[in-house]
């Protein structure tokens, strides 16, 4: 059962309804495929407001946001989960297949700014608590890009997956994992691509505009802020309805890949969409994040194929967040 996410006053943030979590949907995971960058100085945060879609000097020390880091034609690099632990120190949160290249890059723009961009991976602790794994550690599951801090440990809440909380573990190396029963990869993944949100990873790499991944929807994008690297791109795509692409959920029988094209059955020769992100479905198949231009997803007629047009076919499902409409 898919809860849908509610969404409050804020755009950022929603209130979660949640469905008593399976034994097979609580659990700690240990996210090693995940790594740390740390931005600190006196003017860290006046740095990452002029480089990331999200308006981090507005982002009060209780919350955490969805962000993207774009080229100058508004594609995204990277994409993070991002919190401050201090009014001069935040985390980025992001693929390790990309850290180091977007480490690299962002240290090109701080220029004279009094900050510094570290890769400090090994710094960290980080793990996925999802269901009933929560409940013992935050007393429930939380407002979505919230975040509580438990002394030195910093706990993110997610947007749910498959009707269940989800939250992000951060924790300085050599402190004990949070308690509950494990929680395998391959579950954890499943239920990120059940939230709807697919982060940017190597194969992706400046794909999409953040739109086509739907982060304007879910709280990745202010319109509202000064400018950052693709930021005119990003406003006419929203403001003047250009955007032609969308992620949707899909579920198949045959194993994808990131990266990998989608086929419409009436159209052999072009691809109308990429995978973004995809994890084996626990009762069988697998279940996919998919960028796919919206004629195609509203077609009808034929049908979705993975990797040709005759390849397996892709089933449409419900995403579980309203879209936000164009301006």
């Amino acid at each position: 059962m898919i809860i849908q996410p509610m969404h409050t006053s804020s755009s950022s943030q929603i209130s979660i309804a949640v469905a008593p979590a399976p034994a097979s949907l609580s659990g700690v995971c240990t996210l090693t495929h995940l790594g740390v960058i740390r931005v600190a100085g006196e003017d860290a945060v006046k740095f990452l407001q002029g480089q990331l879609t999200q308006d981090v000097a507005l982002m009060s020390l209780f919350e955490a946001h969805l962000a993207a880091f774009c080229n100058a034609k508004g594609r995204m690099q990277a994409s993070f989960v991002v919190f401050k632990r201090s009014q001069q120190e935040l985390l980025l949160i992001c693929s390790q297949d990309i850290l180091e290249q977007t480490r690299k890059r962002l240290s090109m723009f701080v220029m004279r700014a009094k900050a510094t961009v570290l890769d400090a991976s090994a710094d960290f602790l980080l793990c996925g608590l999802a269901g009933n794994a929560i409940e013992s550690i935050a007393n429930g599951p939380g407002i979505a890009w919230s975040k509580n801090d438990l002394g030195t440990v910093n706990l993110v809440h997610l947007y749910p997956g498959a009707g269940q909380p989800r939250a992000l573990w951060c924790a300085p190396a050599g402190t004990p994992a949070p308690e509950g029963p494990d929680l395998s990869p391959d579950v954890w993944a499943w239920l990120e691509v059940q939230s709807g949100i697919a982060m940017i990873t190597q194969p992706i790499f400046e794909a999409f505009v953040p739109q086509m991944l739907n982060y304007e929807s879910v709280g990745g994008v202010s319109f509202k802020k000064g400018c950052y690297p693709g930021q005119e791109i990003v406003a006419r795509s929203q403001f003047r309805g250009t955007l032609k692409r969308r992620a949707y959920l899909v579920h198949g029988g045959a194993q994808a890949s990131v990266g990998q094209e989608v086929f419409h059955g009436l159209e052999a020769e072009q691809p109308c969409g990429v995978v973004a992100a995809c994890a084996p479905n626990p009762a069988g198949g697998f279940d996919a994040i998919v960028s796919l231009q919206t004629a195609a997803a509203t077609a009808g007629s034929a049908s979705l194929h993975l990797g040709s047009s005759s390849g397996p076919v892709l089933t449409l499902q419900p995403l579980p967040y309203p879209l936000l409409e164009d301006i």
